[in-house]
This record gives structure tokens, sequence and C-alpha cells, in this order.
């Protein structure tokens, strides 16, 4: 945990789950730099005073920061024709938080309750549910996702007005010209300010008349056609989500390795991203139960429009209905212990600016404690990680089911 110093006070701030050995802080000079430009704007202060909304707050640092409680004015300080059973209260800000994560609005709760702040003093809700009616101020943390920038934009244009503050924020190396053209596209007139502490912000004029077209989100694609059970059927992607165009190689060689299974056990998609995997599983043994797990609310609503846009196929292949279930979760943190028969998996290695294997090694540990004795972990990498020793050493045993130049399936049993 590290704290940050704000004209607001001082804050103590972590990402979550924390970690004391995560070097990364759960705030950056992006971050820093939008407090003070509302603090410090020439010609006065940013009127917080309407609807606030903050984009992709990632740890919840602007929201904490932003957010106020009511606040009883002592007795001592109190008019004297005042009733001391009376409170005065102070005008209240409730942020809107609008993220894709749930680790970042998990983030945002356990840095609300670190700072002696109400959990309700911020609004969290999802990229999938329905943003506020009015707009007066608009704060955006520039994502590492062009399109799922473009995707919210879109979403958020209706409900912003002329007179609506729009500012954005990000290092220098997340601000592109095809940023700025995407403001404006969608939203109106955009400039960028002066790098400082390599973070930028950037300023956008709202014209609601401007015609900024039609969202382009979600797209579906159809599978190749030598990937077993899937092949030719359709994927949904929402924006944001991983492998948006086609179906990336790592998949590909999963899809075309896994096993063929019969008889009712439940199946995990961990990290589920499109639903691609989840859906394979299903399809290949009609009596499963699956449930698909990300911490992105954009990649569940992928992964159920994908198997709902296949039930079909799925009847016509199995002559069952789905059984299936759709989890934003901290990975399998709080699944039910050894009661999970097979987990699938294709880990990621980078997470919110962190490059390690550390996302990896919690999906490993957390699919050990959920599977039953002879339950399978499958895992699909790049060769180089070197997953194969960490499984090996977290199950006692690892086989590799197929492998190309680049990645490698594996498979550990718990004994």
């Amino acid at each position: 945990m590290d704290r940050m110093t704000t004209a607001r006070g001082d804050l103590d701030l972590a990402r979550f789950p924390q970690d004391p050995r995560d070097p990364l802080r759960a705030w950056d000079a992006a971050d820093e730099y939008l407090l003070r430009h509302l603090d410090e704007r020439e010609g006065g202060p940013v009127d917080l005073s309407g609807s606030l909304v903050v984009l992709g707050d990632r740890w919840g640092a602007l929201s904490t920061a932003l957010a106020t409680t009511l606040a009883t004015t002592p007795a001592a300080r109190r008019p004297a024709h005042e009733s001391i059973h009376e409170p005065i209260h102070e005008p209240i800000l409730r942020p809107v938080q609008i993220s894709d994560s749930f680790l970042g609005q998990q983030a945002t709760r356990a840095n609300l309750e670190r700072n002696g702040l109400d959990a309700d003093a911020v609004r969290l809700r999802t990229t999938r549910d329905a943003p506020p009616d009015r707009i007066d101020v608009l704060l955006v943390r520039v994502p590492k996702s062009l399109a799922l920038l473009e995707d919210q934009l879109h979403r958020l244009a209706p409900h912003v007005h002329e007179g609506t503050v729009v500012v954005g924020t990000g290092m220098v190396t997340e601000i592109h010209t095809s940023t700025l053209t995407l403001f404006e596209r969608v939203l109106g007139p955009t400039r960028t300010s002066l790098a400082v502490r390599k973070a930028r912000l950037i300023f956008c004029s709202p014209a609601p008349e401007a015609s900024r077209g039609a969202n382009p989100w979600p797209r579906s694609y159809a599978l190749p056609a030598d990937v077993g059970v899937v092949s030719g059927l359709t994927v949904v992607n929402h924006a944001g989500v991983f492998s948006a165009e086609r179906l990336d190689a790592g998949t590909r060689l999963l899809l075309r390795s896994l096993p063929t299974r019969t008889g009712p056990e439940h199946v995990v998609d961990l990290g589920c991203g499109n639903g691609v995997v989840g859906l394979a599983a299903a399809l290949s043994n009609g009596e499963a139960e699956v449930t698909f797990i990300d911490e992105s609310y954009q990649a569940l609503a992928s992964a159920e429009a994908t198997f709902r846009a296949n039930e079909a196929t799925f009847r016509a292949t199995t002559g069952a209905q789905a059984a299936a279930r759709f989890v934003a979760a901290d990975g399998l943190a709080d699944f039910p212990p050894g009661t999970a028969d097979l987990v699938l998996n294709n880990p990621p290695f980078h997470t919110h600016r962190g490059r390690t294997d550390a996302t990896a090694w919690r999906m490993f540990n957390g699919s050990r404690a959920a599977l039953r004795r002879g339950g399978e972990l499958w895992v699909v990498g790049n060769r180089h990680l070197g997953y194969h020793v960490k499984l090996r050493r977290l199950f006692g045993n690892c086989e590799v089911v197929a492998s190309d130049p680049k990645f490698v399936v594996l498979r550990a049993v718990k004994r």
C-alpha cells in the first residue's frame, strides 16, 4: 500500500488483490495530473456539483480522491439558533465510476474503506450498465484498448451536453493521434495539454448534434474449419476483449487438443474471454455444466453472447439444454473448493501494465483448490513462459498434450 498526496488530502491506496511484493502503485502521474487540473484549472476549479462520471478508473484512485461523505458539522461550530440534535450536512459528491474490471471495482471498494469513506460514496457501474441520464463532468482514464474507448464514448455520447466538462488523462505512451481523433469524432472538438511527468490531459468540447455514426461494437466472426467441435461457429466480441478480429493461435491449438469427455461434470472456462473454449467443452459433452469466469465485464458479455448465438447448434449436437453460468470474479478465489472436474485456462501474462506471471500463478493455485481429486487443469501458453515448471511444482505432475513452435498445451491432474 502507498500514500497518494492530493489537494483533498493524503490517501492510502492499493491494487486488488493486495500483494506487498507488487512494486506497482494504484495510481500514476496521469491520475495526479487530472486531479490537479480539476482544482487548479485556469479560470477556476471545475464545478463537480453536478453528475460526475469517472470512466476507466483502474484501481479507484480517482474515484476515491473525488468522493466525499455526508459530514456533520461539530456542535461547537453550529449557529446558535440550530438544535444540537439536527446535524448540518455538507453537499455530497458521489462520483459514478464506470469500469470494465471486477478487480478494479474491488480495489475501489477496498480503497474507500481504508480511507474511512462510506461504501456508497462511489456508485459503481460496469461498462455493460446503462450510463446516467445526464453527465455534467466526464473524466476518462484512457484505456489500453482503443476499441473499448470507442465503444464507451459511443455509449456515453447521448448523455453529455454542450456544457459537459470532458477531460481525459493518460501517460504519453497511452495517448496517440488515434486517441484524439476518436474523441473528436465521437464527442466533439479535442485538444491536448503539454506533457507533465510523462502524463498528458485531453480536453474535449462536446457537440451533441454532431454525426458520430453507429457504434461498431460488438463484432462477430466465424471460426475456422480446423478447430474441432466449434469449427465454423460464430464468435461474438464486445470491445476490448482479446482476439476481437480472429481466433488467436494459442486458443486454436487448445481447441484442437481438447479431450472428448462424457457424463455430468463441472467445467470451468477460467479467464474465458469470448467464451469459445467453454463453448467447445459444452458441445463435446452435453451433460457438462460450464462456468465462464472472467474479471472483465466485456469478456463475460462476449462469452454469453457467443454461447447464446450457438444454442441451436448445441441442442442439435447434444440433444440437451445448455447449462452455463457467467461469473465476474477474481479468478477462482471464491469458487467452492473441490467441485470442478475440468479447468481450461489461457492465462494472461500482462495485466494493468504489470508484465509478470503473477496472474497465471494465482490462476493455477486457484485451479488446484477448485478441482476435485482426479480433476484436470488444461493450460495453453507461450512456450518461453515455462508454465510446466510451475504446474509440476504445484500438482506434482504435468504432461505436454500438444505443442507448436510458439505455444504449448499442458495437462496437470490433481492427485
